[in-house]
């Protein structure tokens, strides 16, 4: 196995997609690294059928469902020490062949780069905007209030960075579905924060980097897919709150002093509502697509009601 270069993921029953990220990975370095699984409780078999069909593979159990940061952190300190780079990437990832070692000259052209991030695309191929500015007070507030309803408004061209050529660069932070991380610098900042169960655990890592002296760098030449997507609207009344949560949490961290506990009540009463309206509407269009996809092509168009009458 590499000397430099570890993968660590984090499984909570990833049925196919863990076969597609590993399979995958083997074309996307010539590195042969370690690959720890940090299972939060998986009950589909797939990371014991990968530890069995895998040599390089290990299954690590972390003891119950502690959240996507908190089972990183868990993976990284089985690694060994003198493991240079770290990979921390979902399992619901697909790499494009090189793309690994493409992050990995990156991490030598950029020495100060304690995370390097790749062009994450969609499962239809469009490009998630996986590389960002940190959100401060205003552009969350603005990006909150009107990123649905007036997508192209300036706080969220800020905050998205829409606007940046796809070229090679410094951000404020990259996706946490897929990071090369030098293991110095993870270490330098205690990983990630494990009080973020999940959401933001890669923005406030993100920005704990920056703030360190690190850099996170895009390198969009390397290219990977997402392929499950973001599934918040799978569950919303218990993702959409929890990526409230988890936003209150950043910014009330980032203005924790006395005379800011206003600022502090307004964000999380604000949160709150958002999170509830955000809710409602998603468990409305999973109730609308829920029925379509019930419907015959011919109940649709003659719509009957819920006893199937016309």
């Amino acid at each position: 196995m590499s000397p430099k270069l570890a993968v660590v993921t984090v499984t909570y029953s990833p049925g196919e997609h863990l076969e597609n990220f590993l399979s995958s990975l083997a074309e996307a370095t010539t590195e042969s690294p370690q690959v720890i699984l940090a299972d939060n409780g998986s009950t589909d078999g797939a990371p014991e059928a990968a530890e069995a069909g895998y040599e390089h593979v290990r299954l690590l159990r972390t003891g119950g469902n502690i959240g996507y940061g908190g089972a990183i952190n868990r993976a990284v300190t089985e690694l060994d020490p003198d493991i240079e780079y770290v990979v921390i990437s979902n399992p619901d990832i697909r790499w494009s062949p090189g793309s690994l070692d493409e992050l990995l000259a990156a991490a030598e052209r950029w020495p100060r780069a304690g995370a390097l991030g790749p062009m994450v695309l969609e499962p239809d191929g469009s490009p998630y905007p996986s590389a960002r500015a940190v959100p401060d007070i205003t552009s969350g507030i603005g990006h909150a209030l009107f990123g649905t309803v007036w997508p192209k408004n300036p706080w969220t061209a800020r905050y998205r960075q829409d606007d940046e050529a796809a070229s090679e660069r410094v951000a404020g932070w990259l996706s946490g579905s897929c990071l090369l991380v030098r293991r110095p610098a993870f270490d330098a900042i205690s990983g990630f924060d494990s009080r973020y169960f999940m959401y933001m655990e890669d923005v406030d890592f993100g920005d704990r980097l920056g703030k360190a002296g690190w850099l996170n760098v895009f390198v969009p030449e390397a290219v990977v897919t997402h392929t499950k997507g973001h599934a918040a609207g799978r569950n919303p009344e218990l993702m959409l709150p929890a990526h409230h949560r988890s936003a209150y949490r950043f910014q009330a961290d980032r203005h924790p002093k006395l005379w800011q506990a206003p600022l502090r009540l307004a964000l999380r009463a604000g949160l709150e509502v958002r999170s509830r309206i955000a809710v409602a509407a998603a468990t409305r269009e999973r109730s609308r697509t829920d029925l379509v996809h019930d419907e015959s092509p011919s109940e649709i168009v003659s719509g009957p009601d819920r006893e199937g009458t016309q």
